[in-house]
C-alpha cells in the first residue's frame, strides 16, 4: 500500500519527479532557506534527515534509493548551508550548493561508504555526510578567504 504522506516527504512534495537531475532540483529548492541563518538551516537539516528516514522506512520501493527520493538532498543541502552566516552573499550560497552537489555526485570517502549501506539510513546518510563535508569545506574557505 502506498503511504501518501511518506511519498510526499520522500519526494519533497513531488520535486523528486522533476527531470532531469531531481537531486539538483531538490537541492536548489532549499537554497532560499539560507536566508533564515545557520541555526535554522541546521534545525531544518536535522528535520529533513529524520523525516526522510521515516518516509523511506515506510516505502519499500524507496529503500533502493530511486531518483525520486530527494529528502536526502534537502537534508544534506541544509546542513551545508548551516555553515554560512546569516546574510551570506549569493556567491557563498551558490558555493555551498556547488560543493554539496559535487560531493553528492562524486561520493568521496565516507560519502561513498554510506552510499553502499542498505536500508533507510543508507539512503539518507550519504547525503547527510556530503552536506557535513560541504559545510566543513565552506567553513575552511571562509577562514582562508574571509567571512561570507
Amino acid at each position: 500500500m502506498i503511504h501518501p504522506t511518506a511519498m510526499a516527504v520522500a519526494s519533497l512534495l513531488g520535486i523528486g519527479r522533476l527531470r532531469p537531475a531531481p537531486g539538483t532540483w531538490a537541492s536548489a529548492a532549499v537554497l532560499p532557506l539560507a536566508l533564515l541563518g545557520p541555526w535554522w538551516c541546521l534545525a531544518l537539516g536535522l528535520l529533513f534527515s529524520l523525516l526522510g528516514i521515516w518516509a523511506v522506512s515506510r516505502l519499500p520501493e524507496a529503500r533502493e534509493d530511486p531518483g525520486w527520493v530527494v529528502a536526502d538532498e534537502a537534508a544534506g543541502q541544509c546542513l551545508a548551508l548551516a555553515a554560512l552566516p546569516a546574510g551570506a552573499s549569493a556567491l557563498w550560497v551558490l558555493a555551498g550548493f556547488a560543493l554539496f552537489r559535487l560531493l553528492d555526485i562524486l561520493k568521496p570517502g565516507p560519502v561513498g561508504w554510506a552510499d553502499r549501506m542498505e536500508g533507510s539510513l543508507g539512503v539518507m546518510l550519504d547525503d547527510i555526510l556530503a552536506g557535513l563535508l560541504a559545510g566543513a569545506a565552506l567553513l575552511l574557505l571562509q577562514a582562508v578567504l574571509g567571512a561570507a
